[in-house]
């Protein structure tokens, strides 16, 4: 039997805490579970390791966003021996047949090294709908895998491709975290899982998503929820993090300065200082985006403390 690790991180986390898992003591495949928790004051770390002993529990000293936090638990789960590793979120469960059927696509897949993460069925929080997010991911890839016209036709296959999906639930393969690593401490909280995506791509895996595994994923259904103030910064950090992407300073300076001329030739001279200040900050940056990509390129486990003696065992 494979040894099946999840990692979920915490924050404040007794809406769920009950129901996720309990979910993980009912799966019809064992798993171990590590929790990193981010300093809830909730009473989500006395809840866990009271009612849930088994659970291997890290208290972190600090906030340390959803990726270094992941890292930490995909860290102690390589050294013990994980052959399988299941990032789940806190707000979110399992049925007691999900990973049975996640692994029964793994094991019939003929290129297990095509593998980069194995998604289920995201459903929200009623359990009766998709995951509104989940089905936009679906909803962009339909020309290419036609998954809606197959459910329809009750034609469904094993698996479909797909160029992402949210890290609400990700069931990856060792040989992904060996070769693709961990998240990119770049970033504190959003994002992580799109730059991600983006080395899965870069290093030729896929991204396959099972229709016969369910879960749920008790997340807000609202399409503005992930919209803040530097949400077209963010996107610009993405691209410039995509090791497919020709990153330049000239590149960066080509992307501000005519546009600063610009609005400054129309007297959008507000326009144009917010602009300025947008240029300074990514100049302010561009080091540690470089520094970034010199890791991230590379096939080998980025971002994580994983030395090639555990490597070889």
């Amino acid at each position: 039997m494979p040894k099946i690790y999840f990692i979920i991180v915490t924050y404040n986390a007794m809406k769920w805490a009950e129901r996720c898992f309990t979910s993980l003591r009912h799966s019809s495949v064992p798993v171990h579970c590590i929790v990193v928790d981010n300093g809830s004051t909730d009473g989500t770390q006395e809840y866990i390791t009271t009612s849930f002993p088994e659970v291997e529990f890290i208290r972190s000293g600090e906030n340390l966003g959803f990726g270094k936090a992941n890292n930490m638990g995909i860290e102690k789960a390589y050294r013990q021996g994980a052959d399988f590793f299941y990032l789940m979120n806190q707000d979110a469960w399992i049925y007691e047949d999900s990973l049975e059927k996640l692994l029964d696509v793994y094991s019939a897949y003929p290129d297990k090294n095509e593998i980069g993460i194995l998604s289920p069925m995201h459903l929200d929080g009623t359990e009766k709908k998709l995951d509104i997010f989940f089905e936009r991911y679906l909803a962009r890839n339909t020309s290419v895998n036609r998954i809606f016209s197959d459910a329809f036709a009750n034609n469904l296959r094993e698996t479909y491709e797909i160029d992402f999906v949210n890290a609400a639930h990700w069931f990856l393969p060792k040989k992904t975290i060996e070769e693709t690593g961990g998240f990119n401490p770049y970033f504190f909280h959003y994002s992580e899982d799109y730059e991600y995506v983006q080395r899965i791509s870069f290093f030729g895996k896929k991204i396959l998503v099972c229709p016969r595994s369910q879960v749920v994923h008790d997340g807000r259904q609202d399409f503005n929820k992930t919209a803040h103030i530097d949400a077209l910064r963010v996107q610009r950090e993405q691209r410039y993090l995509n090791p497919a992407f020709d990153f330049s300073k000239k590149m960066v300076n080509r992307e501000f300065i005519p546009k600063m001329i610009r609005q400054m030739l129309m007297l959008k001279y507000s326009a144009a200082l917010g602009t300025w200040r947008e240029y300074r900050y990514q100049c302010s940056k561009f080091n540690e985006i470089i520094h970034s990509r010199s890791v991230l390129k590379n096939i080998g486990p980025s971002f994580l403390s994983i030395t090639s003696k555990q490597q070889g065992q």
